[in-house]
């Protein structure tokens, strides 16, 4: 049942994920309403920068299909896991109201990395 769970979860965390990857390249979905000025101060300086947009996008695309894909999920979930404290960091800095989605996320990525723990214990002996 864990499993199942689990995999559902990370189908809609990887889709939600590629989602934001592909809609950083296409522009397809229109920016929120109501965002704070120094959120949209600081997504204008990350777009300013002319390549820190596509590298989160990138990363977001990738990360966000191997952690979908069993065999590669402990992978998929490295690589989302510098973007989700990324998404943290900015929430607790800048928008407090996008916090509890930044949270679940964080627990999500978190619970992943913890349930393939052995994977990663070669890196690090």
């Amino acid at each position: 049942m864990k499993d199942k769970i689990q995999l559902v979860v990370r189908i809609l965390f990887g889709l939600m994920f590629i989602n934001s990857g592909l809609n950083k390249i296409f522009q397809y979905m229109p920016m929120p309403e109501g965002m704070t000025e120094s959120m949209l101060n600081l997504y204008m300086a990350f777009v300013e920068s002319g390549w820190l947009i596509p590298l989160l996008a990138v990363a977001e695309i990738i990360g966000g299909i191997l952690f979908i894909v069993p065999k590669f999920k402990a992978f998929g979930a490295i690589i989302i896991f510098p973007v989700v404290v990324g998404i943290l960091c900015t929430h607790l800095v800048n928008d407090r109201a996008g916090l509890p989605i930044a949270i679940v996320l964080l627990v999500i990525n978190v619970w992943v990395i913890i349930d393939n723990k052995d994977k990663y214990m070669h890196m690090i002996k």
